[in-house]
């Protein structure tokens, strides 16, 4: 077996060629920026939560007042009834068809009378959660069936205080 003798000298360093890492790098980035999507984070509603004590204070005069939709549980958590200051509904189609009248009467989805518009939810306390998104789903929008584009229809959205 015969064995190398490799000579090394001390003086003499590997140089790394750092144009060519430097030059890949850059194109990784601008690969990375062109093909970035931005897309709507899902389930990114506007939900404001109620204070635990109320201020009391002057209302805007333009504000419209909120269109309050009760949602009543019975002892197991599960909806009985969804009504609203005006009717009783039977279910969150209904509801969503109510809202829609009442968007469309102010413009449309999207129009100032709609981004004015504020609806309240009033929530049992024993009311399951899947309950609770699928009124805000009803309330918030819909997926249009002519163009497959989302349509907005109310973006305020809050909850009613505790009772105590």
């Amino acid at each position: 077996m015969r064995v190398r003798n490799i000579q090394r000298h001390g003086d003499e360093e590997i140089e790394l060629q750092m144009t060519s890492m430097i030059d890949v790098v850059f194109l990784l980035l601008i690969f990375f920026i062109l093909t970035f999507k931005i897309v709507t984070p899902e389930g990114d509603f506007n939900v404001k939560m109620p204070l635990a004590a109320p201020s009391e204070g002057k209302p805007e005069e333009n504000q419209f007042p909120p269109i309050v939709i009760h949602l009543k549980a019975g002892p197991s958590g599960v909806l009985t009834s969804i009504a609203t200051n005006e009717k009783k509904l039977k279910d969150f189609q209904e509801l969503h068809n109510f809202l829609l009248d009442i968007v469309n009467d102010n413009g449309g989805p999207g129009s100032p009378g709609a981004e004015a518009t504020e609806v309240e939810l009033d929530c049992s306390p024993d009311l399951h959660f899947e309950y609770v998104i699928d009124a805000i789903t009803a309330v918030s929008g819909f997926v249009s069936e002519e163009d497959g584009k989302i349509k907005t229809m109310i973006e305020k959205i809050k909850f009613s205080p505790p009772r105590g």
